[in-house]
């Protein structure tokens, strides 16, 4: 997962450039370094308790888990190839630029298909080897920020043309 993570910060510094390039426009400076803490404190959750707590992996929860972090992984990376150069882990919004209308995008019910991927991941992923303490704990604080974070993102998506 920390390799994943790298992979997306190397995407996200790229489309960052991409963007600030063509007049983008920053949202949500403030909430963002808290955001940044929260998912390294999943990572350092994770490993942290099955550590300290001797959590083990039971094959029952564990498969299944790890099934919907893989099944998380694959609704990401679609996001991230349907948006090309406007995904990011930042609110960046280039100016003039429609709204995307493909991949998970399409599904008109489903504004934020990123952000399932991100819930699914910040539940399943602790508990592949029972961490249900940080299970709990991320779900919870992400259920706070994320509150945050998509109304700064639909406001600043509300300044595109449809």
């Amino acid at each position: 997962m920390g390799v994943e993570r790298l992979a997306e910060l190397v995407v996200a510094r790229r489309n960052t450039r991409w963007s600030m390039e063509r007049g983008g426009l920053v949202y949500g400076r403030r909430h963002y370094p808290w955001m940044v803490a929260l998912h390294i404190g999943l990572l350092a959750g994770c490993l942290l308790e099955v550590y300290v707590a001797g959590r083990p992996f039971i094959p029952a929860l564990g498969w299944p888990m790890l099934a919907l972090v893989l099944a998380a992984q694959a609704l990401r990376w679609w996001c991230i190839r349907a948006l090309g150069p406007r995904w990011n882990t930042q609110v960046i919004v280039v100016p003039g630029l429609p709204l995307v209308r493909g991949g998970p995008y399409r599904f008109g019910w489903l504004r934020h298909p990123n952000y399932v991927a991100v819930v699914v991941e910040g539940a399943a992923l602790p508990l592949v080897h029972t961490a249900w303490i940080t299970a709990l704990v991320f779900t919870v604080l992400n259920a706070v920020l994320l509150g945050v974070r998509i109304r700064c993102e639909n406001a600043a998506l509300a300044t595109l043309p449809t």
